[in-house]
């Protein structure tokens, strides 16, 4: 996880509207709900905002003209007001019981949705971003949708609509009531309309803000154990809150600039509007409708500036939905750039050999790591790479994983070119075991179940066995059923890499990556993860990545890497009689790691039994070009 999130800025305007315009595909895709969701609390509105009204001002009016009225004569408008409201208000249960089935599966589409982007991005996407940021992010893009559809339902649609039978009834009465009417209601638009836009800076400042202090506090929870190891909760609290204190500085400017400059000019112009109407009523209405139209001038008017009062809210929570939305969104402005080929080639290698031809590769920005590489692993050959850290090692693993493209030439797996093949495909020939194994906060069984979901319980303990796993894991709570916590914190070191080597047993691929697979063990666990190691790399390609030379020197070829070249090649005899860099790093050696005290002069050879006490390889199968079966599957007695 990256210590600074690269993108914790304020979205462009682009983000905004794709953001706009996924949430209205989402409408568009729930159009069946999504109309009478937005229809029908508008015509619930006119019915309780300006039916009922209206019937009351004929009332009124009637009631003036008679100077007085009965019983009789009045209860048709009573029963019409009663029925009117109780129509609005089904209406009304019917648009939301719509509404509520448009929020809920529109943000289970966009949860999805996010989620599916997040995992097409490239591994050096979540190199530069928070976890926390990335989590906060995806999740108010689906949980915004809601608050979008409910401010475009009731404050937008539901507030327009009506204003227009409001005008079609009043330009009944007075033409001039609704030429006033809309002219006051464009004075205060033009008004606001770039008070407003001034104050979306600020808006975005303050989200940006927000997703800051979210990133800082999943980054320090993630890393509680090493803030508490060097006493730094404090330095912690410090900084979570400057961090909140500036998020809280920045949401009172948008606040205060809203209340102190926007409703300081919509308020008076609301008001101003509401003299006008009646003004207009009292002076132009005509006899014997005088109390009705004033009434009704009164009435809608009031309807209509608290829209315009409300302008401010309705832009605030609207652009609120959207800026988050956009922090989102903004993400998938860059696309990812590791994509499957338009017209992918059916998996079908050859066999499992592995083939760098003139690969050139370097990271963005960065020089060049490989340059015209040139490296051919044979099927079933097993190969380590060796040499000083840098060399562009772990690099190799993770280009035949393609977890980057390469920048030329091309990497074959069987004859096939690995750019030609889908991802998906690709990585089903391989199991990988990473120097730092991931694990899932989830239970020991489903971590190992991980590389092949639909393995049995048998296969998962056999898997378990041959990785040496179930030693540790009958000592624990619940078994295999036990969670191993956050990014695995209940294990240790090496209990997590070899649940690593579990999943690669389980796994059953005819490719190996190991990734220093036993740099985290101790020598006793070792020695036995060591044997089921030699085992499963029977018949099969396997690439191991050590710095531990003895690990790797009893492999059918070893290959050192200096600066992105191959600089040597051969067996672990042939390096040593030569002399060179292998010789040079073996000679260093102490115990079988890097380092000043010398080691055995260079053309000695390993013990037989294994160097530094580890087992040597078994015996090679008959044919290493097929794919072996997983003799690691089988009981420990047969380890």
């Amino acid at each position: 996880m990256a210590t600074t999130d690269t993108r914790a800025q304020a979205p462009g305007r682009s983000a905004v509207v794709l953001a706009l315009r996924l949430y209205g595909r989402e409408l568009s895709r729930l159009r069946r709900l999504a109309l009478p969701a937005l229809l029908l609390p508008a015509v619930g509105n006119i019915g309780i905002r300006y039916v009922a009204p209206l019937l009351v001002a004929k009332l009124a009016g009637q009631a003036a003209e008679e100077s007085g009225l009965a019983l009789a004569p009045a209860l048709p408008y009573v029963l019409g007001f009663g029925a009117a409201l109780l129509l609005a208000e089904a209406v009304w249960r019917i648009g939301q019981h719509c509404l509520n089935r448009v929020g809920a599966l529109g943000m289970e589409h966009l949860y999805v949705l996010g989620m599916d982007e997040l995992l097409a991005k490239d591994a050096a996407f979540f190199h530069d971003n928070f976890s926390g940021s990335l989590t906060k992010r995806v999740l108010s893009f689906g949980r915004r949708f809601e608050d979008f559809v409910d401010t475009v339902t009731y404050r937008i649609v539901g507030s327009l609509v009506p204003l227009v039978f409001g005008a079609v009834v009043l330009w009944h009465y007075e033409p001039l009531l609704v030429a006033g009417l809309l002219l006051m209601i464009a004075l205060t638009v033009a008004g606001a309309a770039p008070l407003i836009r001034r104050r979306q800076a600020l808006v975005h400042d303050r989200e940006a803000a927000i997703a800051r202090v979210s990133g800082h506090v999943a980054d320090s929870l993630t890393n509680m154990e090493t803030i508490r190891a060097f006493a730094a909760e404090r330095r912690e609290a410090d900084e979570h809150r400057s961090r909140v204190a500036d998020s809280r500085r920045l949401t009172l400017k948008s606040w205060d600039y809203g209340n102190l400059r926007v409703d300081t000019l919509v308020a008076p112009m609301s008001v101003l509007t509401n003299v006008l109407g009646l003004l207009v009523a009292v002076a132009f209405g005509g006899p014997g409708q005088g109390v009705e139209e004033i009434v009704v001038a009164f009435t809608y008017y009031s309807n209509a500036t608290q829209i315009m009062f409300e302008f401010n809210q309705i832009y605030r929570r609207l652009e609120s939905s959207m800026t988050e939305a956009a922090q989102f969104t903004e993400l998938l402005m860059d696309p990812p750039t590791v994509l499957d080929p338009t017209e992918p080639e059916r998996l079908a290698p050859q066999d499992t050999g592995v083939r760098f031809e003139a690969v050139t590769f370097a990271h963005a920005n960065a020089k060049p790591i490989f340059q015209g590489l040139d490296l051919d692993v044979p099927g079933g050959a097993r190969i380590g790479l060796v040499g000083r850290s840098g060399g562009g090692k772990t690099t190799l693993t993770r280009l035949l994983l393609r977890m980057s493209d390469i920048d030329g030439g091309r990497i074959l797996i069987g004859g096939q070119d690995i750019s030609r093949l889908r991802q998906a495909d690709l990585r089903s020939l391989i199991a990988y075991v990473p120097q730092e194994p991931a694990m899932f906060h989830r239970s020991l069984r489903d971590n190992i179940a991980f590389a092949r979901p639909g393995a049995t319980d048998a296969e998962i303990h056999a898997a378990a066995e041959a990785a040496h796993v179930t030693e540790f894991a009958e000592q624990l709570p619940e078994g295999f059923a036990t969670l191993v916590g956050e990014r695995g914190v209940k294990l240790s070191g090496g209990q997590r890499q070899r649940v690593a080597l579990a999943r690669a047993v389980l796994r059953d691929a005819p490719i190996l990556l190991l990734d220093e697979a036993t740099s985290a063990l101790d020598s006793e666990s070792e020695i036995l993860v060591q044997d089921a190691l030699w085992r499963l790399m029977d018949g099969r390609t396997a690439l191991v990545v050590a710095h531990r030379l003895s690990t790797v020197a009893g492999m059918d070829r070893l290959v050192v890497l200096d600066r992105g070249r191959v600089v040597e090649q051969g067996t672990h005899g042939e390096l040593l009689a030569t002399g060179g860099a292998y010789a040079k790093l073996w000679r260093h050696q102490s115990g079988g790691f890097l380092g000043e005290s010398a080691g055995p002069a260079p053309g000695d050879d390993p013990p037989a039994a294994g160097l530094a006490g580890l087992p040597g390889p078994p015996e090679p199968a008959p044919d290493r070009g097929r794919k072996a079966t997983p003799r690691a599957r089988t009981s420990p007695g047969s380890v």
